[in-house]
C-alpha cells in the first residue's frame, strides 16, 4: 500500500527497461500496488515474452520493444488484449515522451539517455537507476530538468540513500559524501588471481542481484568510479568531497558527513525494490515484501578503504570528473565495450580498466553543448576502444 496516494487518482507511470533486473523490481511492487498506479508505457530491448506478460498483468495501455525484428512476435503476443504495440529505437523515446506522472529509467547503458531526456522534458518526476545518464550528459540532462520543472530521483542504492539523508536546508554544512560498496566478487582476491577471472565469476555477485554488465562493473569497481561522478553531479560537491568505503554487508547504503562531525546513513536489506519505493512513492512510503533488517543478528558491520592497486577505475573515474567536458562519456563508453567484450571471452578481466585508460589518453575531450556531440565523442570513444581490444587479443 501507498500510504498517502490517493484512490481516485491513481499515479500514471511508465517503465523503461521493464525487463532488466531494476524493470522487474519495479513491476513487482507495481503489481503489489495496482489500485495505486496507472501504467502508461513499458519497454523492454527484446525480451517479447517477459514484456508482453508484465503488460498484461499491468494493464499497461503500451508495450514497446527496441529491436524492430521483435515487432511482429510481440504483436501477437498481445493481439486481442487492446494494448498498442510498437518497435524500435524512436518508439522507445516516444514512450517516454507519453504523457505520465514517474518514469523509471533502468535501460542499461548510452541507450538510455535520449529516453531519460525525454522523459524530463515532459516535466515528469524521473527515477533513475541508469547511471550513465548523468555520466554522459549531466549538465545537459540537468539543464532540461531545471528548464521543465521534471524531477531527479535518484535509485541506486547508494544515491537514493544520499537523497534520503541529505538535508537541503542545511546543504552548505555537508562536508562529504561516503559512498559504499560491496567490494564485488573479488574484494579479497590478489592482484595474481584476478588475473585469470572469467566472466562467469565476474556476474556472480556476493550480494545484489544484478544484470551482467552491471555485476562487471561492481566487480572491477568502475561501478564506484561511476557513482562518483553521478553523486558530484546530483548533489553538487567535488570529487575530493566524495569517499568509497568497501563495506562487504551491504547494510549502510551511503553516509552523509556534516560539517558538526555528525554522519547519518541509512541502512537496509540489500534488496533493490526499497530504493525503487522510496523513489515510486515519494515524497510519501509505501509498503515492500523486502526482509526486514535484523542488526542484532548481523552483529557487526566492516567498513575498509578500497585497494587502489587492484581497483584502479576507481583512479580512471576521478580523472574523468576532474577533466570534465567529454572525459566522463568517453569513461563510459569504452568501459561499455570492454565489458562486452570481456563477456564475449575476447578481453581478459584485468584489461577491462587498461582499455579505458587507453581510450582516456588517446582522445582529447571537450565540453559537450548538445546531444550530437555527447553522441559523436562516445562513437569515437568506441572506435578506439575496439581497436584496442583487438590489438591486445
Amino acid at each position: 500500500m501507498v500510504v498517502g496516494l490517493s484512490h481516485n487518482s491513481p499515479r500514471r507511470v511508465t517503465v523503461l527497461g521493464s525487463t532488466g533486473s531494476v524493470g522487474r523490481s519495479t513491476v513487482d511492487l507495481l503489481s503489489r500496488n495496482l489500485e495505486d498506479f496507472q501504467v502508461e508505457a513499458l519497454t523492454a530491448n527484446r525480451n517479447v515474452d517477459l514484456l508482453a506478460d508484465q503488460a498484461k498483468r499491468l494493464g499497461a495501455r503500451l508495450a514497446v520493444v527496441a529491436d524492430e525484428s521483435c515487432y511482429l512476435a510481440l504483436k501477437q503476443a498481445l493481439s486481442g488484449t487492446g494494448i498498442a504495440v510498437a518497435a524500435g529505437p524512436d518508439a522507445v523515446i516516444a514512450a517516454a515522451e507519453r504523457p505520465a506522472d514517474w518514469v523509471m529509467s533502468a535501460i542499461v547503458g548510452a541507450r538510455g539517455l535520449a529516453p531519460t531526456l525525454a522523459a524530463a522534458r515532459q516535466g515528469a518526476m524521473v527515477a533513475f537507476a541508469n547511471k550513465e545518464c548523468l555520466v554522459c550528459a549531466g549538465p545537459l540532462l540537468l539543464e532540461q530538468v531545471q528548464r521543465h520543472g521534471a524531477t531527479l530521483l535518484p535509485v541506486d542504492s547508494e544515491h537514493n540513500a544520499i537523497f534520503q539523508v541529505l538535508d537541503a536546508r542545511n546543504r552548505d554544512s555537508v562536508d562529504r559524501l561516503i559512498l559504499t560498496a560491496s567490494g564485488g566478487p573479488f574484494r579479497s582476491r590478489t592482484f595474481g588471481e584476478m588475473a585469470a577471472v572469467t566472466p562467469e565469476e565476474a556476474v556472480a555477485h556476493p550480494t545484489w542481484d544484478m544484470g551482467a554488465k552491471i555485476s562487471v562493473d561492481s566487480a572491477t569497481m568502475m561501478n564506484k568510479g561511476l557513482e562518483i561522478i553521478e553523486a558530484s553531479l546530483l548533489f553538487g560537491l567535488p570529487e575530493d568531497r566524495i569517499d568509497v568505503l568497501v563495506h562487504p554487508q551491504s547494510v549502510v547504503h551511503s553516509m552523509v558527513e556534516y560539517s558538526d562531525g555528525s554522519v547519518l546513513a541509512q541502512l537496509g536489506t540489500p534488496d533493490m525494490r526499497i530504493p525503487i519505493a522510496h523513489a515510486l512513492a515519494w515524497p510519501r512510503r509505501m509498503a515492500t515484501p523486502s526482509r526486514r533488517l535484523g542488526l542484532a543478528d548481523i552483529g557487526r558491520l566492516d567498513f575498509e578503504p578500497p585497494d587502489p592497486e587492484r581497483f584502479p577505475a576507481l583512479r580512471v573515474a576521478r580523472e574523468a570528473l576532474r577533466r570534465g567536458g567529454g572525459a566522463p562519456t568517453v569513461l563510459n563508453a569504452a568501459n561499455e565495450v570492454a565489458v562486452e567484450a570481456f563477456l564475449a571471452g575476447g578481453l581478459r578481466f584485468l584489461d577491462i580498466v587498461g582499455v579505458v585508460e587507453h581510450v582516456m589518453e588517446a582522445l582529447p575531450t571537450g565540453e559537450v553543448a548538445d546531444l550530437d556531440m555527447v553522441a559523436a565523442q562516445d562513437e569515437e570513444a568506441r572506435r578506439i576502444a575496439l581497436a584496442r581490444v583487438r590489438d591486445l587479443r
